[in-house]
């Protein structure tokens, strides 16, 4: 668990990100004009590859060691939020699937791509709000206890 500290800074960071990233896309893509903009796509794939990256560093650095963990609720607790991240994955990839083509939007139903994209983003949104509530407090709980161990 020693890396959890230096880990925590970038989990709040890709956070933050994550949360700005959703802000100004949820604006745009409403101007149906805008959704076809370069600067959009980018900013869609951007939001897109920080979720990814943010479900992929917790996985690596955080899950490993509270599922070997002598508490329970350690354990199932990684478990929800592994589980979590599994399903979290498997709607941005369907959502991707269905809305790009090679790296650019491909949208044919604006208001159900505004829908959709609302739906995702809350979906990631409530995820991250719940990490900061409930998971971190617990690895920051035994990240203590184990360097007072």
């Amino acid at each position: 668990m020693g890396g959890i500290m230096l880990s925590f800074n970038e989990l709040y960071e890709q956070k933050h990100r994550i949360s700005e990233l959703s802000k100004v896309l949820l604006h745009v893509i409403e101007d149906r004009s805008l959704c076809d903009l370069n600067v959009t796509c980018d900013l869609f794939f951007q939001y897109t590859t920080e979720v990814k990256k943010h479900l992929d560093l917790e996985e690596r650095e955080l899950y490993k060691d509270m599922l070997t963990h002598r508490d329970e609720e350690v354990n199932e607790l990684a478990k929800k939020y592994l589980s979590g991240s599994t399903e979290i994955k498997h709607v941005m990839k369907d959502y991707l699937k269905h809305w790009c083509r090679n790296k650019s939007l491909r949208i044919k139903n604006h208001e159900r791509f505004i829908e959709e994209s609302k739906e995702v983003f809350e979906l990631v949104n409530i995820r991250i709000y719940d990490e900061v509530e409930h998971l971190y407090p617990v690895l920051r709980k035994i990240q203590d206890i184990k360097i007072a161990a």
